[in-house]
């Protein structure tokens, strides 16, 4: 089985706590349907190491120049302080050669107002962290803006900043990651903090290797 590569986008002041469920899981082959058929790779502007909100320091995988969007499997776009106002319009214009080329992308926070000013959500339905929050881009899709924590249409996914969890939701569901009742458990785990929801997920783990022996 060949891996496929989810992309996530560096930059500094990135947020730390967007993306963090998302290739945690992507990365953890538990559950998954077909156990580690991702991997996540970093994409810098360059390779120099970049310091997110938390101060970590990451050094990217690669450059966007040297990201083909026909060999990802998706683009991942976290919010940073400059997000919202051009800080990452090389990112935003890669998310629209990876749409040109029928291949997914999922923003969150001020990367959903990245994508606004490119024009990316005007036909599409979205969310963010407020309507008024990419009102301000001067964006036309406002009548296509959705108020939920995250929201997929088509091959976009947008997210407000406060709703990690239900980002890597709809992260795992483009990606056909798990089955729905795995899903399903893991958002009874992590998104409503049900213990219950850890005991489904174990029942689906045995279930599924009793199915492979």
């Amino acid at each position: 089985m060949e891996r496929q590569t989810v992309h996530l986008a560096v930059y500094d002041t990135m947020a730390d706590w967007e993306y963090g469920y998302a290739i945690a899981h992507i990365q953890s082959p538990e559950f998954q349907k077909v156990p580690g058929c991702y991997e996540v790779k970093t994409v810098g502007a360059t390779l120099a190491p970049v310091t997110t909100k938390g101060g970590v320091r990451i050094v990217p995988d690669i450059t966007l120049a040297q990201l083909v969007p026909e060999s990802s499997a998706l683009l991942i776009l976290p919010g940073a302080d400059s997000a919202a106002t051009g800080g990452i319009a090389d990112f935003a214009e890669m998310a629209a050669r990876f749409l040109a080329a029928e291949k997914p992308v999922a923003a969150i926070c001020g990367a959903t107002a990245a994508l606004a000013q490119q024009g990316l959500l005007d036909k599409r339905a979205h969310t963010s962290n407020a309507p008024e929050f990419l009102a301000m881009t001067g964006y036309q899709g406002s009548s296509r803006y959705v108020d939920q924590p995250a929201i997929t249409d088509g091959n976009v996914i947008t997210a407000s900043g406060v709703a990690p969890i239900a980002f890597a939701a709809e992260i795992f569901r483009i990606l056909d990651l798990y089955d729905e009742s795995t899903l399903d458990a893991w958002w009874q785990l992590f998104a409503k903090q049900d213990p219950a929801g850890f005991y489904a997920l174990m029942q689906d783990q045995e279930q599924a290797q009793e199915q492979a022996q």
